[in-house]
This record gives structure tokens, C-alpha cells and sequence, in this order.
């Protein structure tokens, strides 16, 4: 249960940091590349979430959660670093949908670690896992990546 909580713990505690990413950088200019590289992680967050809400009690594994949480980590440090190249605008947007969902991702951590049993802890775990997807929606579903 304890290896449970810190999976999520350590992702709420390593959501900022820097990053970025892009194929086409010598044609895009800086913001096209930041706003490539939000959409880009805004959509594999998205993959990581659905992924994560697909587990079960029976399913559920430490090390599988932890390698979709890390993707999380890696995908939100991408988004923090590609905002300063955003409009103001823009920026503004991705803060606030970055800071919702962290803020989500925090709050669903801790109801996580009150369980007392194991089958308590995965049962949680799982719930948990269900509300990350509607922090998700509700947070990055505003941001237009269309």
C-alpha cells in the first residue's frame, strides 16, 4: 500500500520542470513549436489516463501505474517548459489547465493513501485512477488542439 502511495506522490511532487519536443523545428516558429509540443503532450497525457482508467482491481500493478504516471510527469515538465515561447493567451490557458490538473492529481493521491488494507489500497487505487480521467477532461478538455 505504501509503494502505492508513493507511486502517486512522486508524481504529484515532480509536476513542474522543463522539456520540449518537435520533429518540424526548422520550419515552426517558436510558438508553433511550443504549441506543437503542448499538443503533443496534452495527447499522450490523454493516452496515459485512458490507460490508467482501463485497470481493475485485479489488474491494477505497482510498476504498471508508475510507468503511466512518469509518462504523466514527463508530458506535464514538456507542457511547463513549452509555455514561455505560448502567447499570452495561450499561456494563460496551459497554466491554468496544468495547475487543475496537478491539483487534481494531488487531491486524488491523498484520498488514495487512507486506505488500511492491501485490497483496500487497490480498491482506492482504482477509484482513483477513474477520477484522474475527469480531472483530465475537466482540466485539458478546454485546450483547443484541433
Amino acid at each position: 500500500m505504501r509503494t502505492l502511495c508513493g507511486v502517486l506522490l512522486l508524481l504529484t511532487l515532480g509536476l513542474a520542470g522543463c522539456g520540449d519536443s518537435d520533429d518540424n523545428a526548422a520550419t515552426q516558429t517558436p510558438e508553433e513549436k511550443a504549441q506543437a509540443t503542448v499538443c503533443n503532450a496534452r495527447a499522450d497525457i490523454k493516452k496515459q489516463v485512458d490507460e490508467l482508467k482501463a485497470l481493475t482491481v485485479s489488474t491494477v500493478t505497482i510498476d504498471g501505474v508508475k510507468q503511466n504516471l512518469d509518462a504523466i510527469k514527463n508530458d506535464l515538465k514538456a507542457i511547463s517548459g513549452a509555455q514561455k515561447d505560448l502567447s499570452s493567451d495561450r499561456r494563460a490557458e496551459v497554466e491554468a489547465a496544468t495547475k487543475a490538473f496537478a491539483s487534481s492529481v494531488e487531491s486524488i493521491a491523498a484520498k488514495a493513501v487512507t486506505s488500511l488494507s492491501l485490497g483496500d489500497a487497490k480498491a482506492a487505487l482504482v477509484d482513483a485512477l477513474q477520477n484522474l480521467g475527469q480531472s483530465f477532461e475537466d482540466s485539458f478538455a478546454p485546450l483547443n488542439c484541433d
